[in-house]
């Protein structure tokens, strides 16, 4: 997983289904959910890309996002918004990255 920054963010999410997750590293839910989306990037290799953005980092992002609370998971579907998961919530962020994949 890449993290970016707002020079590439537009870019990034123009093509194909693509999973930013939205992060602080000061958020403890965060730093646990980490792995598995790691783990879910390798996995989906190919059929989705995902990338990272620090909110604290990347504050016109974040605030251009509407992003109240980390982590927040956003699915875009050729540069429009599909999906936000607000939380830690792994099983959600899955079945709407399936929802995507079979659409």
């Amino acid at each position: 997983m890449k993290q970016i920054g707002q020079q590439e963010f537009d870019t990034a999410i123009a093509q194909g289904i693509v999973v930013v997750d939205f992060f602080a590293t000061r958020c403890g839910p965060c730093k646990m959910i980490a792995p598995y989306l790691e783990e879910m990037s390798e996995k989906l290799t190919g059929q989705v890309s995902f990338y990272k953005v620090d909110v604290d980092e990347e504050q016109t992002i974040a605030r251009l996002q509407n992003i109240q609370a980390m982590p927040t998971m956003k699915i875009f579907n050729n540069g429009k918004e599909a999906k936000t998961i607000v939380g830690a919530d792994l099983k959600a962020l899955w079945a709407a990255i399936q929802e995507q994949l079979t659409a």
